[in-house]
């Protein structure tokens, strides 16, 4: 789907895991991103929707806004995106009104993820803007990351809702 030099997606896509293992241990759901222009990175960021109150404050926004500020312009034509999870429909659409260069993502989201999971947003005819996209870049580490986090929150389901039902019958 798109242009890529696998050493570099690499070491991109590890510092998105970095901003996920911040999420995590911010308690939100561990997603990752940041923004390259010219091979630099000049924006990095993870899920805030719990701690900002904002439901639109994932990771892939938060981090275009930020490199919007860095380059001072709305349109990314020269960056790319590295994200550890398949994007959502409204951060597909945040992707092509950036006009980004090309989109780059970790694990594949069969739930949500827009780009090629549930439906093929960036081929949409009516997008005013074409972006090259690769999925699959650290796909297991990324994957697992969101796996564990829900896997744990499950189990702390389970042992809160056990507590309860024993003090209840005492």
């Amino acid at each position: 789907m798109g242009i890529s030099n696998p050493q570099s997606d690499e070491q991109f896509m590890l510092a998105a895991l970095a901003q996920a293992k911040a999420a995590a241990q911010a308690d939100e759901v561990p997603v990752g991103a940041v923004v390259v222009h010219d091979n630099q990175i000049i924006a990095r960021a993870h899920n805030q929707v719990i701690t900002l109150n904002d439901p639109t404050a994932h990771a892939e926004v938060l981090a275009l806004r930020q490199a919007a500020k860095a380059i001072g312009n709305y349109r990314l034509i020269d960056c790319e995106l590295f994200v550890t999870l398949e994007p959502c429909s409204m951060c597909a659409g945040a992707c092509v009104h950036a006009r980004l260069k090309r989109l780059v993502y970790g694990a594949s989201d069969t739930k949500t993820g827009v780009i090629e999971s549930v439906e093929s947003h960036l081929l949409k005819p009516f997008n005013n803007h074409i972006i090259n996209a690769t999925g699959g870049v650290l796909a297991a580490a990324c994957g697992e990351i969101i796996s564990d986090f829900f896997s744990q929150k499950r189990s702390e389901k389970k042992a809160a809702s056990l507590t309860n039902k024993n003090q209840i019958s005492h």
